[in-house]
């Protein structure tokens, strides 16, 4: 039922095919991989990763052929990158694909020479002090931005079409997350009319608790910045919140798919592959520097009425027709 995909605009041709694929010339490249979660079967975490070597592949890099991947799994605790960043200047790997703004914030305290290629920053990256701009980068980073910041409005609108008399909502947020994405949300908030409290949750020991503040907040409703961390347990968070009875709203892909109400944000699988494509580019000698920072143009909202029916919501019939995806 999906009727849109996520496209991407980039000066510079990266989203046409590369011209010469890779040819095997002896070399083996090695490229470090800062991945969000576990390497466990079937995760959104391992849907991603494999989404990166299908599309190195498509380019003519065959993993134990002509590249090897040096994959760090943070388990769900993201400061773990600043000591898995590390370990991979130490090998000198010829790349770093950092696949959340942690990820990238620590591979580029840990070197400012070798390329580092953003699969999946949900923050600004100029305004992170990554880059110098979005058309030129410039240093040694470049990649994929979610633009996950321009993003809190849109997501309270959705939730209060789909609750039309909502007044209060709880935000969920992650401290390891740009501080400026967080209070992006209180404006979108207010031009709703709506009280948003906030609720610290950095992992799923405290999702419980976060849920439990929402319901003492006497919260109708909540939402969640990006987060990798929200992205790894996206189940969990579903089924605490279809216990507590409480509509959700997550930006991660896959997130009406294990049980939340919905989601809305772009495909990070999809932008997992289309960083293969600067990782490729820089393989064969381009200057991070002189790739343009890609943002994505479409977003994806999912609707899961399996839950709206649990929920005893009745979605209205003007946002399901809004929906790119409607999960039955």
């Amino acid at each position: 039922m999906k009727r849109r995909t996520f496209l991407g605009i980039l000066v510079g041709g990266l989203t046409a095919p590369l011209v010469a694929k890779a040819q095997p010339t002896g070399t083996v490249w090695r490229v470090g991989i800062l991945a969000p979660g576990s390497a466990a079967p079937g995760t959104l975490p391992t849907k991603v990763v494999e989404s990166f070597r299908n599309g190195m592949r498509e380019l003519g890099f065959i993993e134990d052929r002509n590249i090897r991947l040096e994959i760090r799994w943070d388990e769900g605790r993201p400061e773990r990158h600043v000591k898995f960043a590390r370990e991979l200047v130490g090998l000198s790997v010829d790349a770093i694909v950092a696949g959340t703004t942690p990820s990238t914030i620590a591979a580029k305290k840990a070197t400012t020479t070798i390329p580092i290629v953003m699969a999946a920053t949900g923050g600004d990256p100029v305004a992170l002090g990554l880059v110098a701009s979005m058309s030129q980068p410039s240093g040694n980073v470049t990649g994929l931005t979610l633009q996950t910041y321009e993003l809190p409005g849109k997501r309270l609108e959705f939730l209060k079409e789909a609750l039309p008399g909502i007044s209060r909502a709880t935000l969920f947020w992650d401290p390891n997350w740009p501080p400026y994405e967080i209070k992006a949300y209180d404006p979108a908030a207010r031009a709703l009319g709506l009280q948003l409290q906030h609720v610290q949750a950095k992992g799923p020991e405290d999702f419980d608790r976060a849920f439990d503040a929402a319901v003492r907040g006497q919260s109708q409703a909540v939402t969640m910045v990006q987060s990798a961390v929200y992205a790894t347990y996206r189940a969990q968070i579903a089924e605490i919140a279809l216990k507590r009875g409480m509509p959700t709203m997550s930006g991660e892909t896959g997130y009406a798919e294990a049980g939340g109400l919905m989601n809305y944000g772009p495909n990070i699988p999809d932008s997992w592959r289309r960083a293969a494509g600067y990782v490729a580019k820089i393989l064969k000698g381009v200057k991070p520097g002189d790739l343009p920072i890609e943002q994505p143009t479409n977003f994806e909202l999912v609707i899961n009425l399996k839950t709206a029916k649990a929920l005893g919501l009745t979605i209205p019939q003007s946002l399901l027709a809004r929906a790119d995806q409607v999960i039955e």
